[in-house]
């Protein structure tokens, strides 16, 4: 009998531990994946979204094999934004499907109109999008952005797996601030790797400045996220306990941290990107204020890490890097030098006739030139506007269900970051506010979600924004980690 007991005790040990140790190769593949998405140019590429995609296959294929015994149960508390996502996923799909005319008529007579127009074949059957082969590309890429959500809310279920994910955002950052500020400053004209034009303005191993401005505000967002983690809401007394204190963070990894914070702050003003460093300095002041009103016995080290990241980043480093210069061009940008307000009227003009259904993820390009007005000389293939270029090629109630998923990942982190005790929470729901500011404050001058590795690491930060209000960890006796979400 007492055999039979240590044999089910053994057992039962082994159930437990066994996906976390089956599941290593999975996250240190995910750790890969976050440092290679930037270093093909963005992985704004055909084949290199191509690797993207396949590798967030392998993840969620490999995640929901190594837990295929509690699947459900692991993501029943986060059904309603993957449902969400799937909703997204399947009106994507439906828009490069073949159909029968009639029925393309009644759902979007403008696809018709213009089938007429332009006629591409003759065949009764059409496709919502006007251009299905890049609806069906954008299928892929979206595909694997839902791909890489879900493996990250199976995967991320340790407080270790968690900050190595946040240290390793900090990592790409810095490794992209420091070639973008060292290019810059070297004086090449070509960059050695890509053979791209090196100018006096960041760009990193992006191509656009704007797409490298955003991906350092992605990766600053976590950065600060990861600051507040490690702060300790005790008070020091005395000059012995502040002086142990102040070694003690000196040789930790929080004083990499914040020189990485210093770097890619550096980078992110050199990258002359106005609404780049716009959103920046903007997330941080309001996710700032949020974390006082909201954070309870936050003690002093919060208010200290804020006002510090105001002195030192904006008036003493970036002052030395060129802040006064992207200050002249915010006061030199005006309505009569810019052409992006024309385009946004002149794509508003389109919403009648696509904004319900859509005329296709990724159709932009090909069908603006029919609309644009004569004062806009240039070729545009982004509405510079990601808010009304996805309700013009999703349409708008598609684009609806997108915000309330993205809505429900920000109250979450609001809830963590009022309600939760850890640090680590506190501190990844700091990061999902703020980066979420920042993108959304992005998104209204310009197209950051059409550079793959911005996305991808967007959609991580909102899978982190659920995890930080759901995640709890227990002991058990393998000393090992299961999970309670709910």
């Amino acid at each position: 009998m007492y055999s039979e007991n240590m044999s089910f005790a053994a057992s039962s040990v082994k159930r437990h531990s066994l996906p976390i140790r089956k599941d290593g190769a999975l996250f240190y593949t995910l750790l890969f994946l976050v440092f290679w998405l930037p270093l093909p140019l963005g992985s704004n590429r055909p084949w290199a979204w191509a690797c993207m995609e396949l590798i967030c296959y392998f993840l969620l294929s490999g995640a929901v094999w190594v837990y295929r015994d509690d699947l459900l149960l692991r993501l029943k508390a986060y059904r309603l934004p993957i449902v969400l996502l799937l909703i997204f996923l399947a009106w994507n799909l439906i828009q490069f499907i073949p159909m029968p005319e009639g029925i393309i008529h009644f759902l979007a007579p403008a696809r018709v109109n213009l089938q007429q127009i332009v006629p591409t074949a003759e065949t009764s059957w059409l496709t919502l999008s006007v251009d299905p082969a890049q609806t069906r590309i954008s299928f892929y890429k979206s595909m694997a952005y839902v791909s890489l959500f879900v493996s990250a809310l199976l995967l991320l279920n340790q407080r270790k797996r968690i900050i190595g994910l946040m240290l390793c955002i900090v990592a790409a950052g810095t490794l992209q601030a420091l070639y973008g500020a060292l290019e810059s400053l070297s004086g090449i004209t070509r960059s050695p790797i890509f053979n791209l034009p090196v100018t006096q303005i960041a760009t990193g191993s992006f191509v656009y400045k704007n797409h490298y401005a955003n991906f350092l505000m992605l990766c600053l967002c976590v950065g600060i996220g990861y600051m507040v983690s490690t702060l300790g809401a005790k008070a020091l007394s005395g000059r012995r306990a502040w002086m142990r204190h102040f070694i003690n963070t000196l040789f930790s990894s929080k004083a990499l941290v914040r020189i990485s914070l210093a770097i890619m702050v550096i980078a992110l003003v050199m990258s002359r990107s106005r609404m780049g460093n716009s959103a920046f300095f903007a997330a941080m002041t309001i996710t700032g204020v949020l974390g006082l009103l909201l954070i309870k016995n936050r003690g002093k080290s919060l208010t200290v890490l804020i006002i510090s990241l105001f002195i030192i980043d904006i008036f003493i480093l970036s002052a030395w890097f060129g802040l006064d210069k992207v200050q002249e061009r915010l006061e030199q940008t005006s309505l009569t030098q810019e052409s992006r307000d024309e385009v946004v009227l002149d794509a508003i003009e389109m919403l009648p006739q696509w904004g319900i259904t859509g005329a296709g993820m990724g159709s932009f390009y090909g069908l603006f030139p029919g609309y644009q007005g004569t004062d806009v000389v240039l070729f545009y293939d982004q509405a510079h506007n990601d808010y009304l270029q996805f309700a013009l090629e999703a349409g708008i109630p598609v684009t609806l269900i997108l915000a309330g998923f993205l809505g429900i990942c920000f109250w979450s982190a609001l809830r963590a970051m009022a309600t939760r005790r850890k640090s680590l929470m506190r501190g990844m729901s700091f990061a999902c506010i703020m980066a979420i500011i920042g993108m959304l404050t992005h998104m209204t001058v310009d197209f950051p979600l059409q550079a793959p590795a911005n996305t991808a690491y967007f959609v991580l930060i909102l899978a982190l924004s659920l995890i930080s209000i759901r995640l709890e960890k227990q002991p058990v006796s393998d000393n090992t980690s299961s999970l309670r979400f709910g």
